[in-house]
């Protein structure tokens, strides 16, 4: 029998004056939350069912079974002497395996799998072990089936760590904690008496190993067998990630104190949202916003009110600044009448687009409702309290205790502001996506800017919408004939169609978008738009020059400032780009929205600012002289949306030109890109006959693979990558703010703002500089770079060359 210093085994390091939180109890908690959060009876499991694609009752009594049974067995392998000795020891101790592969061990075991197969009636059981099997073993998202390394961690299955080097491991599955829960397992499944488990430790070369070698046929069998089997497929993904979510509220809300039912029962059993709240809070106050502004009665557009009859898969296709915002919001508003939601989620590409959409549209509900959810979002929140905008004055986000339940303090929110990766990350093993999949599966989600979605990002787009079942609008001002063929292929509803636009219904969107827009006058080289843009700054305009890499972003910024100071013009050069420390970052975004912002009250003061691809998306910028380098079209069309956005000119200059590389973009996009302009035979264009161009002329996409980890993974689970990764370019802090950030992070407090993207070499150079040592107090996953002033400027950012070493063309 077991010999334990106490009585009971532990599920958690124990707390000082606190009641020890048993193995049996977290056990009996997870299956708790499993049954609560996911009940059938409710919308919440409904809405989950429906999204995974259980449609029958069959199907979702047998997920909710499974996912119960899964839950009471995930952490059986903390019955373990290396666990027990790891959470009550006073210094770190590694374990030789981890318990969630010893869990999945115990159902790899032949009487286990015979016990769970059939009822004590001898009949079938409605278990699937190998579901349940994948869904203990994938729980913490580090198991493999081979050798695969994560911040220098081994997860393959079963593979003991180096660190611990322990020949065995004792276990104590023989305690009466675990017995008392496989007794819990029969009676919930009907099942017979549970078999005993072995008492034999884990060693390689045992019962063990060969429980492994078992369990690696099985995942393989199951790995075959998905293949044909799509209503197992959806099973198994439903419990996978079922489990997550009732593991992560289990130990969430015992740790803070929370009663399990009651929590569950105010937040997961919260009314559905109705029509009526989406306009009073949101849609409304934005009206009254715009009323103010422009001291004209605000009235929709034709098109924006038939955007919300398009159905609950849609594809909204409207040029930039036309409104499409307050036309997705409408379709929302439709949704919640035709659909049992809680949530509306808004998901755009990048940080600064979601939090410039809180700030118009969500942050306009009442703080209790409305959420900004980005790798930065608790800063952004913070900036935005002491700077307030008209929507979120006099609000406070984000309490204390709602900051200790990590995700599971955003299910009760209503409306959602946030980027693409943080809900739709589920879909690379995400753990916190994972953990946000009941709001998403509850709610009418909008995906802004689709054509800005690298490929990776594209193709784990199109699987999710193909895969999963809710309410999705899908919008954008352009986008390449391919990737809206795949959209079109997958049950969106485009909007408007071209005979659409030809209606009488939508005239004022005709007129808008045929309206003369631009007068497009491509310049030859950089010299020529660089006299254009000092000229054009002379005559009181604001000029946005746009470029496609940051090095020559700065290296421009810095020649404008040299010809403003020899021409002795008193000039603020503004510079905006991905390599600013957030806090710098935020200063100069909100100086370069508030320059290019629109007024009906002051007239524009002249401006001028260089910027990179991050203007493209969903900024409210509106310059007189749009200057850019050549690049794809679909994102030149979006840099034109940039200029005369709200039409109160006759027109604004567009002066393209070819960059003197192609980096980031391919050679033949550029070409294609210049054909595109060359194609128009007059200078006065409008915004149709962009999209009419850009059907002709973008090129074509490889159709998106059918591959997710979070879709064809099996028993295994191990974090992806959501977005397409930019090897050059690391997280950073700069040497100059150590003493700023270490008592930061000593005291456990957010450091975001310090923290900026740097190329790898300068994070290489500056520990080959003589007397540079990485500070052992700094997280592993942050590199160190100069703070020097010839490397950094608060108004510049990383500056990775200087003017001089950068080709202008």
């Amino acid at each position: 029998m077991h010999s334990l210093p106490t009585e009971y085994l532990l599920a958690k390091s124990p707390k000082p004056d606190r009641k020890p939180i048993t193995l049996e109890q977290h056990l009996h908690d997870a299956g708790q939350c499993a049954y609560h959060i996911f009940r059938l009876d409710h919308r919440w499991g409904r809405n989950w069912c429906r999204f995974f694609g259980l449609t029958d009752k069959i199907a979702q009594e047998t997920f909710l079974l499974n996912l119960r049974i899964a839950a009471l067995f995930h952490d059986v392998g903390k019955a373990n002497a290396d666990f027990y000795t790891a959470v009550t020891a006073p210094v770190f101790t590694a374990q030789t395996l981890r318990h969630e592969h010893l869990s999945a061990l115990v159902l790899c075991l032949p009487e286990v799998r015979s016990w769970l197969f059939q009822t004590k009636h001898k009949q079938p059981s409605n278990l699937d072990v190998d579901v349940i099997t994948a869904a203990v073993l994938s729980h913490h998202l580090k198991a493999s089936k081979k050798e695969t390394s994560i911040h220098g961690k081994n997860y393959r299955w079963c593979q003991p760590d180096s660190v611990a080097n322990n020949p065995s491991v004792r276990l104590y599955f023989d305690h009466p904690e675990v017995r008392r829960i496989l007794v819990k397992i029969a009676g919930l499944a009907d099942l017979d008496t549970p078999p005993y488990l072995p008492e034999m430790p884990w060693a390689q070369n045992s019962l063990w190993d060969k429980a492994r070698r078992d369990g690696i046929n099985y995942a393989d069998d199951l790995e075959d067998d998905l293949e044909d089997e799509p209503d197992r497929r959806r099973l198994l993904v439903a419990v996978k990630a079922g489990l997550i979510v009732a593991d992560a509220a289990a130990s969430g809300l015992v740790r803070e104190d929370h009663n399990i039912t009651d929590w569950i029962g105010a937040v997961v059993y919260s009314e559905a949202i109705a029509p009526s709240e989406i306009s009073e809070k949101i849609l409304q106050r934005r009206i009254e916003q715009i009323e103010t502004r422009t001291k004209a009665t605000f009235k929709f557009h034709a098109f924006q009110e038939q955007a919300a009859q398009q159905g609950s898969k849609a594809l909204l296709l409207v040029a930039c600044g036309g409104g499409k915002t307050l036309a997705a919001w409408k379709w929302a508003e439709q949704q919640s009448r035709e659909h049992e939601i809680g949530k509306v989620i808004f998901l755009y590409p990048t940080r600064g687009t979601a939090t410039e959409g809180f700030k118009d549209y969500v942050g306009w509900a009442p703080e209790a409702d409305a959420e900004l959810v980005t790798g930065t979002a608790k800063y952004e929140l913070e900036a935005m309290a002491e700077n307030p905008s008209e929507s979120t004055d006099q609000k406070v986000y984000r309490s204390e205790a709602t900051e200790r339940l990590y995700a599971l303090g955003f299910w009760s929110k209503r409306f959602f502001s946030a980027t693409v990766d943080q809900f739709l990350g589920f879909m690379e093993h995400s753990y916190q996506s994972l953990c946000l999949l009941p709001v998403l599966a509850d709610s009418a989600v909008i995906i802004d800017e689709v054509h800005s979605f690298d490929q990776s990002m594209f193709d784990t787009l199109i699987n999710f919408l193909q895969t999963f079942h809710i309410p999705v609008l899908c919008m954008t001002a352009t986008l390449p004939k391919s990737r809206r063929k795949q959209l079109v292929d997958l049950g969106l509803k485009v909007f408007p169609t071209q005979a659409d636009r030809e209606s009488e219904a939508l005239s004022d969107l005709k007129v808008k978008e045929q309206t003369n827009r631009y007068r497009l006058k491509p310049v030859a080289n950089f010299e020529e738009a660089l006299g254009k843009a000092v000229a054009a700054y002379r005559e009181g305009l604001r000029v946005l020059w746009v470029v496609n890499i940051v090095d020559r972003c700065l290296a421009i910024a810095h020649k404008l400032e040299q010809k403003f100071q020899e021409l002795n013009v008193d000039a603020d050069v503004l510079t905006y780009h991905s390599r600013f420390r957030l806090c710098d970052r935020q200063t100069v975004h909100t100086r370069t929205v508030n320059a290019f912002s629109f007024s009906e009250e002051k007239a524009p003061k002249a401006a001028i600012a260089v910027t990179t691809q991050v203007c493209e998306m969903s900024l409210d910028l509106d310059a007189d002289v749009l200057i850019t380098e050549i690049a794809p079209v679909s994102a030149l069309v979006q840099r034109f949306g940039r200029a005369n956005r709200h039409l109160k000119r006759a027109f604004a200059w567009l002066h393209p030109y070819m960059p003197p590389g192609s980096r980031p973009y391919q050679q033949e996009d550029l070409i294609q890109a210049g054909e595109f302009l060359d194609s128009f035979n007059t200078e006065l264009i409008n915004q149709r006959q962009l999209a009419t161009a850009l059907e002709e002329f973008s090129r074509s996409e490889r159709r998106a693979g059918d591959f997710s980890p979070f879709l064809n993974s099996g028993y295994f689970a191990i974090p992806g990558a959501f977005r397409d990764i930019e090897e050059y370019a690391v997280p950073c802090i700069l040497d100059s703010d150590f003493d700023t950030v270490r008592p930061l992070i000593e005291a456990r407090k957010p450091y975001d703002g310090y923290q900026l993207n740097t190329p790898h070499k300068w994070v290489k150079d500056w520990l080959a500089d003589e007397g540079n040592i990485r500070p052992n107090w700094l997280p592993k996953y942050l590199s160190v770079v100069s703070g020097h002033p010839e490397r950094y400027r608060k108004d510049r950012g990383f500056i990775n060359k200087s003017a001089e070493e950068v080709n202008l063309g």
